[in-house]
């Protein structure tokens, strides 16, 4: 059984400081970078009113004209977010948490015996937070997204494994919106006036796939009760180094300063010789809020030039001028000595695999089979006396 965990409006609810303030007003989060820019999460007054996360500002001006914006502040969120992952980790739940904060999933087999039960898992996971999430359980983690959906804060939403398929027909296709890889069709179908994943499945699965494409086809199978397992996060050690700026906020000394971080980070004694994969870059911005965005290495690596160079790109997206600078490692990659023979034993491998292969062609096809180009008189005049053909060897 698969629970899900899901608490409304989380970032609004850190950025106000509590969900008490969100009764009654007509709030949103700002857009990050400009007024071109989508608003973030809305209120349920706003959302009444017709306003949407994910609209332009003049759209959402246009259906509200007295909506509140309030700026986003992405690093106390991700703090908040992790600070309430590991109080369920606490419960001893292993957890996949989902792109957007306040969405997370585990599996209940296993804690059932520590806990007395699956109410008891669920009443366990409820405590932990604090905060009334909404629960729901269900056999997939797609059935446990639409259960807590519909969940309510005092009580969780239970589906057996018989009811999941029946149940996830009646189900509205907006909960395609919080899987990454179905969000964009929700728009489509609802233009289309397909309004639940029921009347999805009726179309078949050849009518989805030449309309829809894979989006279709993935959310046909969601809603037919299948689903991927679980992905559980691996916790590591977050280490953390920030500066403030003071008047070196923008163009080179911005850029030394993010130099000097890098080269806190690597010489931290807790970094342990391991190289980092991912990066998170965060700025407090001069005007209220803050601004993070996340930096994925394409190898795992420990040279303070190569980090350096991967960053200066994303610190130019700066909306604002800053008045501090972060930098935190959330992934590490293997130690220096491991990398080492990892790739050793790559490329070793790879040059076999390649002599076999030559040996096979020129077996069947004679020692020409295979052709080496020969440099000769590079300079000459004459295109037959620059290069010549060789036969492979070795």
């Amino acid at each position: 059984m698969v629970v899900c965990v899901h608490i409304p409006r989380f970032q609004l609810r850190v950025a106000t400081g509590g969900s008490q303030d969100l009764l009654g007003r007509t709030l949103a989060i700002a857009p990050s970078g400009g007024g071109a820019m989508a608003i973030g999460e809305v209120t349920a007054s706003a959302q009444a009113q017709g306003v949407r996360t994910g609209m332009t500002l003049g759209e959402a001006l246009g259906h509200c004209r007295n909506l509140e914006l309030i700026p986003g502040d992405p690093i106390k969120v991700a703090r908040a977010w992790d600070q309430a992952a590991r109080a369920l980790e606490g419960i001893g739940a292993q957890l996949e948490l989902a792109r957007r904060p306040g969405l997370a999933y585990f599996d209940a087999q296993g804690l059932e015996g520590i806990h007395g039960g699956r109410d008891g898992v669920i009443a366990a996971a409820g405590n932990a937070l604090g905060s009334r999430p909404r629960i729901g359980a269900a056999p997939t983690r797609f059935c446990a997204l639409a259960a807590a959906l519909e969940a309510r804060s005092r009580r969780a939403r239970v589906v057996g494994d018989r009811e999941a398929r029946r149940y996830l027909a009646a189900r509205p296709v907006s909960v395609l919106r919080y899987r990454p890889e179905t969000e964009p069709l929700v728009p489509t179908l609802e233009r289309f006036g397909i309004e639940t994943l029921g009347a999805l499945v009726k179309l078949g699965a050849a009518a989805v796939a030449d309309r829809f494409g894979e989006p279709g086809t993935i959310a046909r199978r969601l809603a037919l009760g299948y689903d991927t397992p679980l992905q559980t996060r691996r916790v590591e050690d977050r280490l953390e180094e920030s500066m403030d700026l003071g008047e070196a906020n923008s163009g080179q000394l911005l850029a030394r300063t993010l130099g000097v971080l890098v080269d806190r980070l690597l010489g931290r004694p807790e970094r342990r010789s391991r190289t980092i994969r991912v990066l998170v870059l965060s700025a407090r911005l001069v005007e209220r809020g803050t601004w993070c965005e996340e930096v994925v290495l394409r190898e795992a690596i420990c040279d303070a030039r190569r980090i350096l160079l991967a960053l200066t790109a994303p610190l130019g997206q700066l909306p604002a001028p800053a008045t501090a600078l972060g930098l935190a490692v959330v992934e590490f990659g293997p130690s220096t000595g491991d990398q080492t023979s990892v790739l050793d034993g790559e490329l070793r491998a790879r040059e076999e695999r390649r002599r076999k292969a030559i040996a096979q062609v020129q077996a069947l096809g004679g020692p020409h089979a295979i052709l080496r180009v020969l440099s000769m008189q590079v300079e000459s005049p004459l295109p037959e006396h620059r290069h010549m053909l060789t036969p492979w060897v070795g």
